[in-house]
Order: structure tokens, then C-alpha cells, then sequence
């Protein structure tokens, strides 16, 4: 008599999305709305419109969100974001702005 055996192995699929992470960047003295609007043009690609009034939000609240999505992404647009360089408008001005990445909640 012999006996059979079957088993059927449960899958579950489970579809999750990445994590998403914003590119937030910070409020300083050192930089015009000039500069911040070219910047987010150039690294972000965002009109001038839209770029202006992120300005004035980083102006007014000290941050505001300019990118979001895949964290490897948002690392490279905030190296992007460090790495643009002296407001040519401001003569103190030293460097690049700030930016942070902070997960989508």
C-alpha cells in the first residue's frame, strides 16, 4: 500500500512600493530668489512659476519640499542641490544651499 503525499505550498504575493523620500530644501541669508529659481530650473526642471513660488515658501516657512521619489534619486538631486554653487548675486555668499531627504510619510 503505498502512500502519496501532496503539498501545496501557500504563496502569498505581497506588492509594496519603495519608500518614498523628499528632497527638502532649507532656508538660509546667503541666497537670492534668483538663484534659488535658476537652481530648481536647472537641477529639478521645475518652470519658473513653479520654482518662484517654492522660493517663497522656503522663504517664508525656513524649508519646502522641491522632489520626491525613489531614495537613490533623491540622493543624487540633493548632491545636485550641494554641489550648484555660489549665489553669484550675493557677494558673501560662500557655497551651495542646503538640502535634506526626509521619508513621504
Amino acid at each position: 500500500m503505498g502512500t502519496t503525499t501532496s503539498t501545496e505550498d501557500a504563496v502569498e504575493e505581497r506588492t509594496e512600493l519603495a519608500p518614498r523620500w523628499n528632497v527638502v530644501l532649507l532656508d538660509d541669508d546667503d541666497h537670492s530668489y534668483e538663484y534659488v529659481v535658476e537652481m530648481l530650473g536647472a537641477l529639478f526642471g521645475h518652470t519658473t512659476q513653479t520654482a518662484y513660488r517654492m522660493a517663497v515658501e522656503v522663504d517664508a516657512t525656513g524649508r519646502v519640499i522641491v522632489w520626491t521619489g525613489s531614495r537613490e534619486v533623491a540622493e543624487f538631486k540633493q548632491e545636485r542641490v550641494h554641489a550648484y554653487g555660489a549665489d553669484a548675486h550675493i557677494s558673501k555668499c560662500k557655497g551651495s544651499m542646503t538640502a535634506v531627504l526626509e521619508p513621504t510619510e
